[in-house]
This record gives C-alpha cells, structure tokens and sequence, in this order.
C-alpha cells in the first residue's frame, strides 16, 4: 500500500494541487474549492475538464465540480426566500463562491484514503449584499470512489435559505450514445420550454440542448455509457433535485471555454437543492449536500 502523493500545480492563475493513489488522480483548484478533474488510473475520466478550459481568477472553470451557493442558477428564478437574502438588486449566476479563494484546511491520507478539505470564511459576514454568518465547508474524500460534500452551518440568530449545488461535469464517450437511468416517471421542469412541468417517459437519452431540472430525483442515478464499458453511478445525500445539463450544438459555440464539439463529451448531472427542494437553515442547523461519484463495468 502506497502513501497518495500531493503535488502543488499552477494552472494559468490558480493555485492547484494533484493528488495521485495507487488507483486514481484528483485535480483540486483554491479558487472555488473546485474539483477540476478525476480518473481512475488506466480508464478514462470520470469528471470533464474542457479542453479549452480557463484557469483565470474571478471565474469559474468549465470543469469538475463548481460549488453553486448560497443561489443556483438565475437569482430571479429562484423562490422569493432564497432571493429575500441578497441585497442587491441583481446577483451574479450560480451565486458568491466559485470565484473565490477558499482556505485550504487540510489534506490528510489514511491508507489509500484521501480526505481534503477547505472552507470560506467569506461566508460568515464578508459577502457583498449577503449579510448573513454561515460556516461553509467542502470535503473532498477519495478512496475508492470520490465523495464531494458540501455543509452549511448557520451560526446567526435568524433562519437563513438557500439554494445549491454540486454542479459536477461528467465525461462521457458520446453523449449522443449515453442515457441516465434513475430518473424515470419523475417530474421535471422543462426551463427550454416556459419551464413546463413534464413527466419524464424511460429513461433520459440525449438528442438535443437538455436542461431540465427533477424533482423528487432518487438518491441513485446512473449514466450508461456502452462506448466506454460502463456505468457512473451517482449517489447523493441531503437533496431531492437534479439539474441535467448539456449546451448542445449552438449553445456550445457561444462558449468560449468549450470546444465546438465539448458538448458531446459532457454531460452535467447537479446533485442539487433547488425549486421546491431549497434548503432553510434554523439558527444553529446544519445542512450537507453530498454526491458520491463511483463506476462498474457494464
């Protein structure tokens, strides 16, 4: 049993570390605490970075795991609590922490077992517009599978909601070619089409821009991906909504961290707690989101 290594990278702007175990690889960015890339050795990635990916600070990578909070998305679509907790008039998509530095608290191994994890002190008083005092951690575990959680500890006296995600890039063969299992019969929100609410019929394949948000989605989803033997199993924790997400053809030319064919290589499933599955924290409450990434042969 070999200890995991821990490298320190630069990428463009951004400071990074890659840790290496005898079975897989994990790239990690400060900014964001994002998870930009993880393979399991001699099989192909798990997680999407894009080819044409840029590592600037201030903004988000095309990769990974971006950490979405204390709002998913458009802050006008969100319900009027989650928008009820920002003071200005129009806020930034995906929220206030995936251009930041967080504070590295530790990587510590046991065995083959990584377990890293960062926090934003941001959070607890110093956003912009946000005023509310909310400890914020993300741990990342790696063993045999990867473990991303993210927790919420709401350390004012008044309640305190949000909405979030872990809005993970998965790699794919051909997205063309894959399909998710898990989410048949279930409600979604069409948001391509007046965000109608549909009922989804098998299971989901892809043949053009898909963005759609479950609801009541189960802890265990699956993409089949038959090109490259096998199945990504998605389990999460502490949320009952997913956002699948793929820019397709157009959308991905309006991309400029995208390749004009990145798209058939992702596909975006966001362990999530949005629409009617937003998260109110009591003063003292604690809330975690968590997705565990694993595969098997098909």
């Amino acid at each position: 049993m070999s200890t995991p290594k821990v490298e320190s990278e630069q990428h463009g702007e951004l400071n990074c570390w890659r840790i290496t175990s005898s079975h897989a690889e994990l790239l990690i960015a400060q900014q964001g605490a994002q998870v930009l890339s993880y393979q399991r050795l001699g099989e192909p990635p798990l997680l999407w970075l894009s080819e044409q990916a840029i590592f600037k600070q201030g903004k988000s990578v095309r990769a990974g795991v971006p950490v979405c909070w204390p709002w998913f998305g458009n802050l006008k679509r969100n319900p009027t609590a989650v928008q009820a907790m920002y003071r200005a008039e129009e806020g930034p998509a995906h929220g206030l922490v995936r251009g930041r530095d967080w504070q590295l608290l530790g990587i510590d191994s046991s065995g083959e077992s990584v377990r890293v994890e960062f926090t934003l002190p941001d959070t607890q008083g110093n956003l912009r517009d946000w005023p509310h005092n909310v400890e914020l951690k993300l741990t990342i575990v790696m063993g045999e599978q990867l473990t991303v959680t993210l927790s919420s500890y709401n350390l004012d006296n008044a309640p305190v909601t949000l909405s979030q995600a872990l809005h993970s890039y998965f790699a794919v063969s051909d997205v063309r070619q894959v399909q998710v299992e898990g989410v048949e019969g279930l409600n979604y929100i069409e948001t391509l089409a007046d965000w109608q609410q549909r009922t989804q019929q098998g299971a989901l394949v892809f043949a053009s821009e898909t963005d759609r948000i479950y609801l009541q989605s189960p802890e265990q989803l699956h993409i089949v991906d038959p090109a490259w033997n096998r199945r990504i199993r998605l389990t999460s924790s502490g949320s009952r909504s997913a956002v699948i997400w793929n820019p397709w053809t157009a959308r991905a030319v309006e991309l400029a961290d995208m390749a004009n064919d990145g798209w058939q290589r992702m596909l975006c499933i966001e362990t999530a707690n949005v629409w009617d599955d937003i998260v109110t924290l009591a003063p003292g409450a604690t809330h975690s989101l968590s997705l565990c990434i694993s595969s098997e042969p098909l």
